[in-house]
């Protein structure tokens, strides 16, 4: 069992910029078509986040032309350059799977503003 935890440490990264639910982020993605490699970029909001060590996952959700789509990235996968966060969101919740269901301004999230401490 030592093992595996051992294996899994190896492959875990540590300069990956934090994160929530909630945010808008830009996901910089190496995509292999053949023998060439390209970074493609893929910004939507973070809807759900799977915290399991080696194999964490989090779920991006963007509106393509009108149809949602969302896609499922390992969060310590050798394929992602970077994350960067675009603008933070104020939610409620773990994870944003009604937002499956709205479209347009329906679908917005508040924007998190930290407040200043006044001395």
């Amino acid at each position: 069992m030592d093992l595996i935890k051992a294996i899994e440490a190896e492959q875990i990264k540590d300069s990956i910029q934090e994160f929530s639910i909630g945010d808008t982020v830009k996901v910089h993605f190496t995509i292999v078509e053949g023998k060439t490699e390209r970074i493609q970029v893929y910004e939507g909001i973070v809807i759900a986040r799977n915290n399991s060590g080696a194999s964490a996952t989090f779920t991006v959700r963007k509106n393509s032309y009108g149809v949602g789509v969302e896609r499922v990235f390992p969060l310590h996968s050798p394929r992602i350059a970077k994350i960067e966060v675009e603008r933070r969101g104020r939610v409620r919740r773990a994870k944003l799977y009604y937002l499956r269901d709205r479209i347009g301004k329906a679908a917005k999230i508040r924007e998190l503003i930290k407040k200043k401490n006044r001395a």
